[in-house]
């Protein structure tokens, strides 16, 4: 191998050597050369050998270095993309939790336009912009004046006199209007998830702060009015009203949700037996008939009031018993049968009440 390298060499320079006078140059040579010559290339297969053996691990070394670079920088993207990956959830949840914050806040829904007779009669202001306006709105006023008439007529078919019926009748207005207040401020979260634009506080058109503040106006006027036809009838229509605010927050998702309004009704007939006109007046015990038809007249109306809002209710999981029966019957069969009943209960009332009268 070595001769056929060097008579390579030969003839590349130019010299007329056949190869047998290379052989023969070959074998006179001696060994040694000069370390400058091109002769230090040539080696035996052997020295060639060692040589490649010496060389080869430095390329494998070299190859691994590029390799470990090659998964050194792999690793390196890996991790900063993993690391955006997790900055990116983290703004995520940083949002979701931002969300959930102004969730606990309710956000003004739009407003219903307004006529041109409410703006001129409020002086060009919206109606929104009223408190007054959103108060009495907030009141349930509907029902506050239903009830209000109710009990100033029975005073009245009951003998007592015009000025003692019309201080019944103010007094539960004033009363149920501050039930209307207490309950909207209860369930301002539930009307603003169901987007029920009629409820000022669920709008935002009011302020909690506001309404606690005419909770506690209305009240000091309560007791004094409450009073007037005497201090037992007074306590009794008192504790009326304070079972109507503890229905609002006991009980009310559940198969018992009706005991307030039993309670809360059966303790009106109490509050008319023992009127009269005076802070010392002292009336007699109502009679045990009415007492119970005014405890199922109040729950005939739970039933009549539930079923305007059975959806709203069910999507909350609600569990009482209006609801239950509405799953079984259908909202309307069910507002036509609670209606009939609480007809039909009122009719026993009159008739009770004309056959026994209201007291004993």
């Amino acid at each position: 191998m070595a001769k056929k390298q060097r008579w390579r060499r030969g003839g590349s320079s130019g010299e007329d050597t056949t190869p047998a006078e290379t052989t023969d140059a070959t074998t006179d040579e001696p060994t040694g050369e000069d370390p400058g010559d091109d002769g230090a290339l040539d080696a035996t297969p052997g020295a060639t050998g060692a040589d490649r053996e010496d060389e080869t691990p430095t390329r494998v070394v070299l190859a691994k270095d590029f390799l470990d670079d090659d998964e050194l920088a792999d690793d390196v993207a890996d991790d900063v993309a993993d690391q955006g990956a997790l900055d990116e959830l983290a703004d995520i949840e940083d949002e979701e939790l931002e969300d959930l914050e102004e969730a606990d806040e309710p956000r003004p829904l739009p407003r219903a336009e307004s006529s041109r007779l409410s703006r001129w009669f409020l002086g060009g202001r919206e109606p929104a912009d009223v408190a007054a306006v959103q108060l009495l709105q907030a009141a349930h006023a509907k029902q506050a004046i239903t009830t209000a008439l109710a009990m100033g007529l029975v005073a009245a078919i009951a003998g007592r006199e015009a000025r003692e019926a019309g201080v019944v009748l103010v007094t539960v207005l004033v009363g149920q209007t501050i039930l209307g207040w207490h309950n909207d401020i209860v369930d301002r979260q539930r009307d603003h998830a169901h987007g029920l634009t009629g409820k000022p506080l669920a709008m935002g058109r009011i302020t909690p702060d506001t309404v606690w503040y005419a909770i506690i106006v209305a009240t000091l006027l309560l007791v004094p009015l409450a009073i007037t036809t005497g201090i037992r009838a007074g306590c009794l229509y008192l504790a009326s009203v304070a079972v109507g605010m503890l229905g609002n927050v006991l009980l009310r998702t559940g198969i018992f949700s009706w005991w307030s309004w039993a309670v809360s009704f059966a303790l009106l007939p109490a509050y008319l037996s023992y009127g009269g006109w005076g802070g010392q007046a002292v009336g007699s015990a109502p009679e045990t008939s009415i007492v119970v038809l005014s405890a199922l007249l109040g729950v005939g109306v739970h039933f009549m009031r539930s079923v305007w809002g059975l959806v709203a209710d069910h999507e909350d999981g609600w569990t009482y018993l209006p609801l239950r029966l509405g799953l079984k019957l259908g909202a309307t069969r069910l507002l036509a049968l609670s209606t009939l009943a609480t007809a039909i209960i009122a009719i026993l009332l009159a008739v009770m009440g004309a056959k026994v009268g209201l007291s004993r």
